[in-house]
């Protein structure tokens, strides 16, 4: 990547981050800045082995849909990532679908570098990194930072001890072969312990799972089952993420004019 697109993606990240609530240091609740920024966010435990997250434009409404079965760490990133394609790349395309090989494998198509190195710098800026070793890790230096110290810019950030890693390495501020001393040391002590012994958001670690869904779109399966599109089958199952029965909305079940898309569709079907 050139470094005149290096600097116009931090510029970008940088001017989302602003809109932010910040903590002492990372993004507060990334979700909830979504639901700030206008955009339709979906959380949903799709399981492991399905897309880790997806944007869409679908009429005016920016459509983001993230795996809570992930990792929460991993969940934030994935987040990021597809804020990034919003911010960079909707203008070219319509929808993004990621998973562990378009945000994770060694040759990604441009569009993903990008959107992983806005990622980066939206949840772990340059300068608030180097300001947490300057003034949170006594005495720094690259070759005395431990496992302990990576959980605690790993909590403070809201980010996965590997992204840490990854960012340090980046800015050049470890070495690979630190990198992977700190890395055997995780893999030595385990995440969870090593959160737990700093104090850190042990959440992090483990998958939210959670079911968040915009209310808006339960408008959405109505619209489709009073025009016939979407058996009564799928307008319970739709209900039920909002814990409601059919009884419930008894009074909305008519016919309109207008076809709306299904909510099965604007999740993928991921879950049947």
């Amino acid at each position: 990547m050139r470094n005149t697109r290096k600097k116009e993606i931090r510029i970008a990240a940088d001017s989302f981050r602003e809109k932010c609530k910040i903590s002492k240091y990372g993004i507060i609740d990334l979700f909830k800045e979504c639901d700030r920024m206008g955009y339709k966010l979906i959380r949903y435990p799709a399981g492991n082995n399905v897309c880790l997250g997806f944007t869409m434009l679908k009429e005016n409404d920016i459509i983001i849909f993230t795996n809570s079965s992930c990792r929460l760490a991993r969940e934030i990133f994935t987040l990021a990532h597809e804020i990034g394609h919003i911010v960079l790349h909707l203008d070219q395309a319509k929808s993004f679908t990621d998973n562990e090989v378009t945000i994770s494998a060694r040759d990604l198509d441009e569009t993903e570098i990008e959107a992983n190195y806005f990622a980066a710098c939206l949840l772990m800026p340059d300068d608030e990194v180097k300001k947490f070793l300057d003034l949170e890790i006594q005495n720094f230096r690259s070759d005395s930072l431990t496992a302990m110290d990576i959980a605690r810019i790993m909590s403070d950030f809201n980010v996965s001890f590997d992204m840490v890693l990854n960012r340090l390495e980046n800015l050049e501020l470890i070495s690979n072969e630190q990198k992977f001393q700190l890395d055997n040391e995780k893999n030595e002590m385990r995440v969870g312990n090593l959160l737990k012994s700093v104090g850190g958001n042990s959440k992090l670690n483990i998958p939210a799972e959670e079911t968040s869904i915009p209310y808006d779109y339960i408008e959405y399966v109505i619209f489709n089952y009073n025009h016939k599109a979407i058996p009564r089958e799928t307008l319970e199952r739709a209900l039920k993420y909002f814990k409601l029965c059919y009884e419930d909305i008894e009074d909305k079940i008519n016919i309109e004019n207008e076809k709306e898309d299904d909510l099965d569709e604007l999740i993928g079907g991921l879950k049947d």
